[in-house]
């Protein structure tokens, strides 16, 4: 489980640097990315591995992989439009 979890950090570190170099522009400050894909992906892998149990070598650093993909997501801003304030909180 400790290699799990070790490979899990590696995978989701991994992750934030990719998300990190392709999408700069729409992502916040680089501390907030690698904490977010790190612990997504460790999360991922403790949900895969108490799912389907020990001995999936396979599925457990996918499922590390697909949770830190979508944690990582969430920190997407949309591109090229500014926020405003709306009329009644000026």
């Amino acid at each position: 489980m400790i290699w799990e979890s070790f490979g899990a950090a590696v995978l989701g570190l991994a992750l934030s640097w990719v998300a990190l170099r392709s999408l700069a522009d729409r992502l916040p400050a680089g501390r907030a990315v690698y904490l977010t894909g790190t612990l997504g992906a460790l999360f991922g892998a403790y949900l895969t591995h108490a799912a389907l149990g020990p001995g999936h070598v396979l599925a457990t650093p996918i499922g590390a992989v697909s949770v830190g993909a979508v944690t990582l997501s969430l920190l997407i801003r949309p591109r090229g439009r500014r926020l405003t304030r709306s009329a009644a909180a000026q």
